[in-house]
């Protein structure tokens, strides 16, 4: 493209970066973001009256869009997931993984968040489990409540050989692949193990009157409105207890209204 910066349209930018989009996203925001910075400049200068840039954001595939799809993960019924829960128990695998998916479904929560639960993060007293932030994919810390049935399963874990972690492998290590998605994949249970979060989700949903936000909150997710997250102090603990424990029961009798 041989043009003086005045001549530059935003059909231009969005041919320029269409290959780049599709092919190596970061690159393309980085090109993206470069060009803005030289039309800027240009306009600072009055060599343009716009910056071509704006009008070609339009015109390119929205990324969160995308995240969002890619986000989809494979998951169950809710009135399935109790099913899933006893193949998991019966099959000839390690303890720890059997516990530890268990303890996954009923706390709602991401697996690396599981697999890497040391000890110390868990308040027995107060049944709660503390996340560090640095260990969140928000970045920030999580506090779970646990039901009683995420405390049996605490009780469970005890006997496993290790020093810190809650759900190590045989050898006492941490499970740094992801055996819970093996065992689902071996016993063809059409989900992965971050699909039962979306399985919580629709259950409190469908079965349940807790308010968005509480289940939202259960589910760590950060409140996308900037101005209602500026007040937004409270990560709603004990409405979250009630819901976590009808969430248990639901999971001891899927076929018993909520």
């Amino acid at each position: 493209m041989d043009k003086r910066v005045d001549e530059v349209t935003s059909a231009d930018c969005v041919e320029a970066l269409s290959v780049l989009w599709h092919t190596k996203r970061e690159t393309g925001l980085r090109v993206r973001h470069r060009l803005s910075a030289v039309f800027k400049f240009a306009l600072a200068k009055g060599h343009r009256t716009d910056n071509p840039i704006d009008a070609a954001k339009a015109a390119l595939p929205n990324r969160r869009g995308d995240a969002q799809r890619k986000q989809r993960h494979p998951s169950l019924p809710c009135q399935e997931v109790a099913k899933a829960l006893a193949a998991v128990d019966a099959a000839d695998i390690w303890t720890g993984t059997k516990l530890a998916f268990r303890f996954l479904v009923l706390t709602a929560t991401r697996s690396g968040e599981v697999r890497g639960a040391t000890w110390p993060e868990i308040d027995l007293d107060n049944a709660l489990w503390t996340i560090p932030g640095p260990r969140m994919k928000a970045g920030t810390e999580h506090r779970v409540p646990l039901s009683t049935s995420a405390i049996a399963v605490l009780d469970s874990a005890r006997r496993l050989p290790t020093n810190q972690l809650l759900f190590p492998t045989v050898r006492g290590k941490r499970m740094m692949d992801n055996p819970i998605s093996k065992a689902l994949r071996d016993l063809r249970i059409g989900a992965v193990p971050h699909g039962f979060r979306s399985s919580f989700r629709d259950w409190a949903a469908e079965r349940t009157s807790a308010p968005t936000a509480v289940v939202e909150a259960a589910l760590a997710h950060r409140v996308a409105n900037k101005v209602e997250a500026a007040y937004f102090r409270t990560d709603l603990l004990e409405k979250r207890r009630q819901l976590m424990q009808q969430w248990a029961d639901f999971l001891q009798r899927p076929d018993s209204p909520t």
